[in-house]
């Protein structure tokens, strides 16, 4: 089997659609997670959001151990925060994307210093919703040896 790619998302992301539209757009965390297994075809996802630290830090935990193919990560807030989901990146060994729906360098400054991008392979901002399945494509093709069919 096809080892998965990780898409774990950070708190606040299961409301969107209604937390701030102006910024986040009205797509939902159901049809972003949709976008992304069309995406995938059929190469094996797992989809999941945390309002908790420590969840996502053994979902982490949990890519390490799998292996996960790679790891694309929208901390959401903890992206500023966390040392602690920092240090658990830093020790999976394959690709992390870290994405983020709005362009976090166009907003207020406390949104410009990610702790995650320090350690990141590549980092999407700014495309909206669409992001996810572009991250989705961009790690099959960033581990050529994927096995990922379409």
């Amino acid at each position: 089997m096809t080892n998965p790619i990780f898409v774990l998302n950070g708190p606040n992301l299961n409301r969107l659609g209604t937390r701030e539209p102006e910024i986040y757009g009205h797509t939902t965390l159901a049809e972003v997670e949709a976008m992304c297994r069309q995406a995938a075809g059929s190469h094996p996802l797992e989809f999941r959001q945390s309002n908790r630290e420590y969840e996502i830090i053994e979902w982490v935990h949990e890519a390490i151990d799998t292996p996960a193919l790679g790891i694309i990560i929208n901390p959401a807030a903890f992206t500023f925060t966390s040392i602690a989901i920092l240090d658990a990146l830093k020790m999976f060994p394959g690709p992390i994307i870290e994405l983020h729906i709005s362009n976090i360098h166009r907003r207020e400054d406390i949104y410009h210093k990610s702790l995650v991008s320090r350690i990141a392979t590549a980092v999407i901002a700014g495309l909206g919703p669409a992001g996810y399945p572009f991250a989705v494509n961009a790690m099959i093709e960033m581990v050529p040896d994927s096995g990922a069919r379409r």
